[in-house]
């Protein structure tokens, strides 16, 4: 028969625990009660996610965005935050280990293009919307009706925290299959597209290759009224104008100047 061992404590330390105890029994009396999906909502949104939950209160709290959580008197830490947090490191783990695996050919640089491209906001909310994950979203009312469940960051984000959610009701393997079937299955094709690419990226690190410093954007004119406003940007490496572009923002013009300079340098 095991024998049990008695650990001495002090009347001060044992009045001390009780107190600690009687707090955190009062605060979670006092916490209101979170409203969580039915069981109906979980099984519609693990259809189109393709996966079954051990325990669907991990999916619930995928869903739970911010400005609902509040709506019902909730705290902060009851969002899908902190599974957001996982799912973004769950996330660029198995997508640079496929990239890696995939393209032995490439370069690191190469290959943090396609990662930065593939865990962007704005391909990361396409995903979400291809399973229309905005439906499931739990949102206040108020952010529900300024269109909350079709911004990118907010769709983004539930993304990432459903991988983060699949991670912790069943490991990496089925983490793994949920991003390789919903994230990585075009990546090939994804590569190409151009709104996808960040050419300014991609230009910095060609020319630091070199050796040839940083490339340097100047804005050569600006037309238009202020609202309808077309900027025309030249982008010049050790004094060498290199591209032009033009855009309805700064930003966009320097993407297409660095796109300009890219195809000039042979590099797309």
């Amino acid at each position: 028969m095991a024998s049990t061992i008695a650990i001495p404590v002090t009347k001060k330390a044992a009045s001390r625990y009780a107190g600690w105890l009687r707090l955190a029994l009062g605060y979670l009396a006092l916490r209101p009660s979170i409203p969580e999906l039915d069981r109906r909502q979980v099984r519609a949104a693990e259809r189109r996610l393709g996966y079954r939950f051990r325990d669907p209160r991990h999916l619930a709290q995928a869903l739970k965005h911010r400005s609902w959580v509040y709506s019902q008197n909730g705290h902060g830490i009851d969002s899908n935050e902190r599974l957001e947090y996982l799912g973004d490191a769950v996330l660029d783990v198995i997508v640079a280990a496929f990239l890696y695996r995939r393209y032995e050919d490439l370069r690191e640089g190469d290959l943090t293009q396609m990662k930065s491209v593939a865990v962007s906001r704005a391909v990361l909310a396409r995903r979400a919307r291809t399973i229309d994950l905005g439906r499931h979203i739990l949102l206040s009312p108020e952010e529900r009706e300024a269109g909350g469940a079709d911004q990118d960051s907010i769709l983004s984000d539930v993304f990432e925290a459903v991988i983060g959610a699949i991670y912790i009701d069943g490991g990496l393997a089925p983490a793994r299959r949920f991003i390789e079937a919903e994230v990585l299955h075009d990546i090939d094709e994804l590569g190409r597209r151009e709104d996808f690419i960040n050419f300014k990226s991609k230009l910095l690190e060609h020319v630091q290759g070199l050796g040839a410093g940083h490339p340097k954007y100047l804005v050569q004119d600006e037309q238009g009224p202020d609202h309808d406003k077309v900027f025309s940007v030249d982008v010049s490496v050790t004094g060498e104008t290199l591209g032009s572009g033009q855009g309805k923002s700064k930003k966009v013009a320097q993407q297409m100047a660095a796109r300009d300079a890219l195809q000039k340098l042979g590099q797309i």
